[in-house]
């Protein structure tokens, strides 16, 4: 019955950049017997180890670890086909009788495989540049009373100042002649049992000090020399690699482009790298916020205790 039983429930691990999402994936799957899924955009990619954050050779030796190192540099992932080969991995995951802990920075990602992606028909430049207008003239308020005339449902879930889910909304009725909500509700999720969802956000300063401590160590163990052999084995006049386009590695290409191998050596790079992952931070804190009922703490144990006493049975609650 136990492999049935868990073929029903995942835990999912979100948080920013350098929170200890990995380490609490790795202390619950020792624990806990699971095995980890990785929830990334740029560690499926071979070759692309030290600015991916990517679990050491050791960590994956004692906790299997899925998605990781899947792709070559040239081909091409996204969110739905993530989600299909997440979904894939958890069942053979729970089909051994283990727990698949899901884990990673990458919200989109997440999205497909708990709420599902929809089709939001072809985008159109101009209706977005007149909506984009009419919120500079009027103000985002203009904007939400157009949405509640189109799909009142969608506009009592938003506030009238949130004008980057009002203008979305508004492409989607504009392109499909039919609500944003309508739309959303379509969506199919590829994993569709309980899922509890942790999340982990020491506070900006410490994660500040943890990001900064990671780059410097990123830097050091060969950063720039990563990024340097996958240009070279990138081909001759094509454009650059996709995920050399995540944060760390297009710090890494441009200081290569400026070419000076004293760029490795110049603090500018840890700081560029360092600024950029704090804006991004951010953004993860304000999508994982607002897609998911994530269950936040400031510490690893607090956040291990709960998972412990969810699947022991205490609180089953699937997370919408």
């Amino acid at each position: 019955m136990e492999p049935e039983l868990r073929a029903q429930r995942i835990v999912a691990v979100v948080g920013p950049t350098a929170s200890g999402k990995s380490d609490l994936a790795m202390d619950l799957a020792l624990r806990l017997g699971g095995e980890i899924v990785s929830c990334d955009s740029v560690q499926v990619y071979r070759g692309l180890d030290i600015g991916s954050g990517k679990p050491s050779a050791a960590d994956r030796a004692r906790v299997p670890h899925h998605l990781i190192d899947i792709l070559d540099t040239h081909e091409e992932m996204n969110a739905a086909l993530f989600a299909s080969l997440a979904s894939a991995a958890i069942s053979e995951i729970s089909g051994r009788g283990q727990l698949p802990i899901v884990t990673g920075g990458t919200g989109l990602y997440l999205t497909a495989l708990l709420r599902g992606l929809f089709e939001q028909g072809a985008s159109d430049p101009s209706v977005r540049r007149r909506l984009e207008a009419l919120a500079e003239r009027h103000g985002p308020a203009r904007l939400h009373r157009l949405l509640a005339h189109r799909d009142p449902e969608y506009a009592k879930r938003t506030q009238p100042r949130d004008r980057v889910r009002i203008v979305r909304a508004l492409e989607v009725c504009f392109a499909q002649g039919r609500p944003f909500t309508r739309a959303q509700q379509e969506r199919r999720p590829a994993y569709s049992g309980d899922a509890l969802i942790v999340g982990l956000h020491p506070g900006r300063e410490e994660l500040r000090q943890r990001v900064t401590a990671r780059v410097a160590g990123m830097i050091g163990r060969g950063l720039v020399e990563e990024t340097r052999r996958t240009l070279e084995r990138a081909p001759k006049g094509g454009p650059m690699p996709r995920p050399l386009g995540a944060i760390g590695y297009r710090e890494a290409a441009a200081s290569i482009a400026s070419g000076g191998a004293s760029a490795v050596r110049d603090d500018e790079l840890q700081r560029a790298i360092v600024t950029s992952t704090m804006q991004y931070a951010k953004r993860q804190m304000t999508y994982f916020r607002r897609q998911f009922d994530v269950e936040w703490f400031a510490e690893s144990a607090a956040a291990a205790k709960r998972v412990a006493g969810w699947v022991a049975g205490q609180d089953m609650g699937k997370q919408e």
